[in-house]
């Protein structure tokens, strides 16, 4: 069952301000080229498939009766139901819950559903069940709500304990928070009707934050995974036993199996979308960009974390890059298992060496001798649904003891260690003599030292997954150099839309028109996804800067741009993008009103708030700033960011003993940040502080002995207090660690003329 996922709370302890931490390059010596994408242009169209093109399951049933049969009951065809007495499945006979504070009861009235809970003002009322969601491991339960919001409640029934649970027990969420069951974190609207009902239309107006949302069938129909109905039949009618099946229907037995996999992928991925509405034109890559792989949705080695689904983990299998789609293990109608126990991975495994205690290690018929408890691990979500990793796999304790990561050996053996587990894989089969790609993405996501190589040969090598791929160039934002940048580029015509778009995503905040240049030729691309985050990324320039062979195309992803500004304008992110799109065509007013629209919405996003008080101090409003930082402590104070960011502030005012105490307490609670030790002993420099300064950087050393920027200031505290000698040694260290570096090459030779 496709649930609403909830969006992790949107802290900055887990990410680093979009707008904020922008590096500035220069590449003018570079001439600029617009290469041409291989691909045929492709501009899918915006247009709406009407509701009488759907036709139901009973249409389909009078020639597809048996597929028609397996899929009734399923969990596509209970996705979404009117909340009847047959449909409900929830103790509604004044049962009582209470998580959290908060009481719910649930009874019955005049015939319909009602539960009593707390609602967005902080009280209790009563509210009517309008639609059920899913029928198990747990059935949710829908409210109406005005303005044509509709309503997910946090409280669900747990279908086989038969039960009321906190979807998130251990998730304390006050009633003025957007994460609240009665704001944006469960609303139907934008959370959920997509994926769960056929031929939606969201129907947002950002002007009175009201919805009109419509759609053809109210669950997961034939026709949502096929296509209408309507040509299909009226074909069949007409031509009888002479019909061909065209390509009007999806997902058919002839779809290729990568082709299938993106076809289900739309529900089963984390993404973000970017049409209006989905239309069965182009591909998923025309309509969503589905979400690489982050420390804070996948573990280091791309393992699941947060709930990101199904898609995500199993483009990145050997079952995927062999072409085995979802369809070989799952009924496509049913959606239940062809094969019950190791039975299904014995379609293509050979049995006597893989289903044997010399392979797995356990008692025959044992739940440790299940191929799925070895290769596809899982973890719980929305409080009982048990969803397994499909990347199938090798448990890798190794891992686990470098980078954090989970296995499936200790994860069963609750009672050992990770030490316990590589002694025993290692026992069983030795050190891994294969490269996975995890082993190159968890050090460049764990910043280990030559993280950066790590990634740059994941991301160049196409014998690894493309969402690897992609997260590899994404993460290499956290290296960032000139040379960094430049290689970077390389990728934004790289073979997979999926990394293109990453690195556009990735490259897209550096403040610079001669790298902005390089997204022109995207905007001829064959994805609307990679379009579309072309022209964010070109917002920096002005319309006049882009070629006349541009111009026509610049104008057309124009509009889809808007478009997916649109679509997304119900989320606090979308409106933050808007702001962004503002900052970078210098329209700090608008940029500022867009990021405070966005708070309307989400009013304890710090990431957004943050980004707020740099632009606040950029036009100029020094006590909103101060405010907006002081409330980001107040709500996160143990965020080491906000007291940098804070003290920066502080420092440029002047206010020097103030912004020393905010880098100070910047550094209690992140010691390992080395810019933070950097810009302090800089403060005490301020001050004349010169042992003060100098300890600060010589702490930072410690931490990065060879960190340029540390080592530079190092040099002029020695130069500036007469420790020439040092300052020299110093320098000459800089120079031969970075020997292309004109600014250290400078110093140095100036020293030892003084010298």
């Amino acid at each position: 069952m496709l649930l609403p996922f909830l969006f992790s709370k949107l802290k900055i302890n887990t990410l680093f301000y979009a707008f904020m931490l922008l590096f500035f390059f220069s590449c003018n010596d570079k001439k600029q080229t617009y290469v041409e994408a291989k691909q045929e242009r492709v501009f899918v169209s915006s247009e709406l498939i009407p509701d009488n093109h759907f036709l139901g399951d009973k249409a389909c049933a009078e020639c597809h009766a048996e597929e028609v049969e397996e899929w009734k009951g399923s969990h596509h065809d209970k996705a979404m139901q009117i909340a009847t007495d047959t449909t409900i499945l929830g103790n509604f006979s004044n049962a009582t819950f209470k998580s959290q504070g908060v009481v719910s009861k649930f009874f019955k009235k005049d015939g319909s559903y009602y539960v009593n809970t707390e609602g967005p003002d902080g009280k209790n009322h009563d509210y009517k069940i309008e639609y059920t969601f899913g029928i198990t491991p747990l059935q949710q339960y829908i409210v109406k709500f005005p303005d044509g919001h509709f309503q997910c409640l946090r409280t669900a029934w747990d279908t086989e304990k038969k039960q009321w649970f906190d979807l998130y027990p251990d998730f304390k969420v006050v009633h003025s928070e957007w994460l609240h069951w009665s704001r944006g974190g469960l609303n139907w609207n934008n959370m959920c009707a997509d994926c769960h009902s056929t031929n939606v239309r969201k129907n947002y107006k950002q002007e009175d934050h009201s919805y009109d949302t419509k759609y053809a069938l109210i669950n997961v129909n034939c026709e949502a995974c096929h296509g209408p109905g309507k040509n299909h039949i009226e074909q069949v009618k007409k031509q009888g036993d002479k019909y061909v099946a065209t390509d009007g229907m999806w997902m058919t037995s002839k779809t290729e199996p990568k082709e299938l996999v993106d076809q289900c992928a739309r529900c089963h991925m984390r993404r973000e979308q970017f049409s209006g509405h989905f239309n069965f034109e182009g591909t998923m890559m025309d309509h969503y960009f589905p979400q690489i792989l982050t420390n804070n949705l996948y573990y280091p080695d791309g393992q699941i974390l947060d709930e990101v689904y199904v898609y995500g983990s199993f483009v990145q299998s050997k079952m995927y890059q062999n072409n085995v789609t979802c369809t070989n293990c799952h009924n496509a109608h049913s959606l239940k298992l062809k094969f019950e126990g190791n039975a299904l991975c014995l379609q293509c495994h050979e049995q006597p060496k893989y289903d044997a205690p010399s392979h797995h290690f356990h008692e025959a018929n044992s739940e440790g001798a299940k191929c799925i408890n070895c290769h596809m691990d899982g973890k719980i979500y929305m409080g009982n649904d048990y969803r397994r990793d499909h990347s199938f796999r090798i448990p890798r304790p190794d891992q686990s003891l470098k980078y954090g990561t989970p296995n499936a050996c200790t994860r069963c053996h609750t009672d050992k260690d990770d030490e316990w587990a590589w002694e025993h894989f290692k026992k069983n089969y030795g050190e891994p003599d294969y490269t996975h790609f995890s082993d190159l993405l968890a050090p460049g996501f764990t910043a280990e030292e030559g993280g950066y190589h790590n990634l740059l040969t994941l991301a160049k090598d196409t014998i690894y997954p493309e969402l690897a791929r992609a997260s590899a160039v994404s993460a290499m934002t956290n290296y960032y150099t000139e040379d960094v940048i430049n290689n970077m580029l390389g990728f934004l015509e790289d073979e997979s839309p999926v990394v293109r778009g990453a690195t556009i995503d990735a490259l897209g905040e550096i403040a610079n028109t001669d790298y902005a240049k390089y997204f022109i030729p995207l905007l001829k691309d064959p994805k609307r996804t990679v379009r579309v985050k072309a022209f964010f990324a070109l917002g920096s320039l002005d319309e006049l800067q882009i070629p006349e062979e541009y111009k026509e195309a610049y104008q057309k992803v124009k509009k889809e741009f808007e478009i997916h500004l649109n679509v997304t304008a119900d989320f606090a992110g979308g409106r933050a993008k808007r702001g962004g799109y503002f900052l970078k065509k210098g329209d700090i007013p608008n940029a500022i009103k867009s990021m405070e629209s966005a708070l309307e919405i989400d009013n304890i996003n710090n990431i957004i708030r943050s980004n707020l008080a740099n632009l606040y101090y950029r036009n100029g409003q020094i006590k909103e700033a101060e405010e907006a930082f002081k409330t980001i402590i107040d709500q996160e104070p143990e965020f080491a960011q906000t007291y940098y960011s804070y003290a920066l502030l502080l420092g440029e005012q002047n206010r020097v003993k103030e912004a020393i105490e905010q880098m100070e307490l910047a550094i209690k609670y992140m010691p390992e940040n080395v810019r933070f030790y950097y810009n302090l002993g800089l403060l005490y420099d301020k001050t004349n502080n010169f042992k003060k300064a100098e300890a600060t950087v010589v702490k930072g050393l410690k931490q990065a002995p060879q960190n340029g920027d540390l080592l530079y200031v190092l040099a002029y505290l020695y130069q500036k207090n007469n420790q020439i000698s040092k300052a020299v040694n110093i320098a000459q260290r800089l120079v031969q660690l970075y020997p292309n570096n004109q600014q250290y090459m400078a110093m140095y030779n100036n020293l030892r003329g003084v010298q």
